[in-house]
């Protein structure tokens, strides 16, 4: 087998956007990881219906062009 070819296994700090902290294992460089959704405010696992994307991609273009529906260019 050969020596020293898988990467280094370090303990990384994981944040949340709602506060929450944890420590795991993983091959990043860093110290420190931010994540915006964990399973302690995630909706699957919290049993709580919140909006995580405000609005969708078909209601930003009606929102932008919206306006512009019945009419006709000259």
């Amino acid at each position: 087998m050969k020596a020293d070819i898988h990467p280094n296994y370090n303990e990384v700090q994981v944040t949340c956007s709602c506060g929450s902290t944890f420590t795991t294992r993983s091959t990043m460089n860093k110290q420190s990881f931010h994540v915006e959704v964990c399973s302690l405010c995630h909706p699957f696992y919290t049993g709580k219906q919140k909006i995580v994307d405000t609005a969708g991609r078909v209601e930003k273009f009606n929102q932008k062009f919206g306006a512009m529906r019945g009419k006709t260019a000259a």
